[in-house]
């Protein structure tokens, strides 16, 4: 992989981030009771079953209790918010976080960093969110730019939080297009940043990690140019603790991954409603948090398969080609199923079938989100398009709809999707590259816009 493209005005998590987290956690906890800190990403909702939606239903805090009435312990948790996994790092580094969540490339980082001293070694211990694809990351511009994919960065300017999942992708693009990464200058700012800076035309483009692509396309500020899908490359998000907590703290760790499973439990069993609790907690749209954690969108299992450690090994000279690995990572040791094993069994579980287990279970090609919590799946975008019209013919909402990228696999908005007709047959893509692999194979197919879609599709 090539050295990282050029980074321009460095942000200084880090040491801002450990004087952030020192000053949270000035006050001493209640005599008598021992105090659980976890660092969580609302936003990133990749990691809601160990963060918003777990701690939105309080299954931490239950478990907690159960654990307690058995030991005579009383635990108390604080929740600590972030935009990216780099400051988590620094606060599980300096003893200050005990628990967190994280992308791929942030557990990497993570692993490089603390497990240079064993008082500071951290292990991944379960997964919060993957995609077998990598569809999780994408990079867009702006709804008028005349960007219209990855080769067009040539020259740009691109905003990415370095080091993150939305990078890695940024630098995995560019080389698979073939675009040497110093042609392309990246400005390193978190996420909230980058998307003001790509508003304001400041940069030409952003890299970033879910939910944040989804989100600005939802509210019209962007369009998709690269999906992470096109690489082929699984991407994971996970929970990571300091060594010298899980030893400490067993039983800690053995009632947090009981309740993530709780949390992971609670969305299989009705998607919607935790997307409306994870959007409510974490400010996101409803429909945003439901293009993801949706049939069809993140994969929540929390199994530590086989092939997503093998991604986790294909990342590391990623990481080398920045200078963000300064110390081997040995995934042997770093990546620990056995407290989430054993929290499996205990629940009544078994861990082989969650490893055996595809991610694709309850997805459809189209999906309508009407007002409300009704929703109504399809065998194919035309179906999709046959139920909107219908829909808009009644007068009924439509909240959202989703369909699926035939090429990539990818959940997407149905309103922002590149949508071609072959006939009387419909069918809707991520990015114009992808729709243009689609008529590879298909010539007849031409080119139509989502009402035209919606006016043309035959009842």
């Amino acid at each position: 992989m090539p050295r990282s493209a050029r980074i321009l005005s460095p942000v200084l998590a880090v040491a801002v981030a450990l004087g952030a987290t020192a000053c949270s956690l000035s006050s001493d906890a209640d005599s008598g009771t021992t105090q659980i800190v976890v660092g969580y990403q609302s936003k990133t909702i990749n990691t809601v079953t160990a963060g918003t939606l777990l701690r939105a239903r309080g299954y931490f805090e239950k478990r907690l209790d159960e654990a307690g009435k058995k030991s005579g312990t009383k635990y108390s948790v604080r929740w600590e918010d972030y935009d990216t996994g780099a400051p988590i790092t620094t606060g599980m580094i300096a003893g200050k976080i005990d628990i967190g969540s994280m992308g791929d490339y942030p557990l990497l980082i993570n692993g490089s960093r603390a497990n240079v001293n064993p008082a500071t070694a951290t292990s991944i211990l379960s997964v919060t969110g993957s995609s077998a694809k990598g569809s999780l990351n994408m990079v867009v511009a702006r709804p008028d730019s005349p960007i219209t994919s990855i080769t067009g960065l040539r020259g740009k300017r691109v905003s990415a939080s370095v080091g993150s999942a939305g990078h890695g992708t940024l630098v995995a693009a560019l080389s698979q297009a073939g675009i040497p990464a110093d042609q392309v200058t990246v400005t390193n700012q978190q996420p909230q940043v980058g998307a003001s800076a790509l508003e304001s035309g400041k940069v030409d483009a952003l890299a970033q990690f879910v939910a944040w692509p989804g989100l600005l396309v939802f509210q019209n500020k962007a369009k998709v140019i690269y999906d992470g899908a096109q690489l082929g490359r699984p991407t994971l998000h996970g929970t990571i603790a300091r060594n010298t907590f899980i030893k400490d703290h067993p039983e800690v760790i053995d009632a947090f991954l009981k309740a993530q499973l709780d949390a992971t439990g609670a969305l299989a069993a009705d998607p919607l409603a935790a997307a409306k609790q994870v959007a409510e907690a974490s400010g996101l749209p409803p429909e945003v948090v439901y293009l993801y954690n949706g049939p069809g969108g993140t994969d929540f299992d929390p199994a530590l398969k086989p092939g997503l450690v093998d991604a986790l090994a294909a990342d590391e000279p990623y990481l080398k080609s920045i200078g963000s690995f300064p110390h081997p990572v040995d995934l042997a040791t770093f990546v620990n199923d056995g407290p989430l094993r054993t929290a499996v069994a205990e629940t009544g579980g078994n861990y082989q079938q969650l490893l055996d287990r595809r991610g694709d279970q309850g997805a459809a090609p189209g999906e309508v989100w009407y007002d409300g919590s009704h929703t109504v799946k399809t065998d194919d975008a035309t179906g999709l398009l046959r139920l909107v019209r219908a829909a808009r013919a009644t007068h009924q909402k439509v909240t959202a709809a989703y369909v699926t990228d035939p090429v990539l696999g990818t959940r997407w908005f149905a309103d922002h999707a590149v949508w071609l007709r072959d006939g009387d047959r419909f069918e809707a893509f991520t990015t114009p590259d992808s729709a243009a692999t689609y008529r590879a194979a298909h010539p007849a197919a031409v080119p139509v816009g989502y009402d035209d879609a919606l006016a043309q599709v035959r009842p």
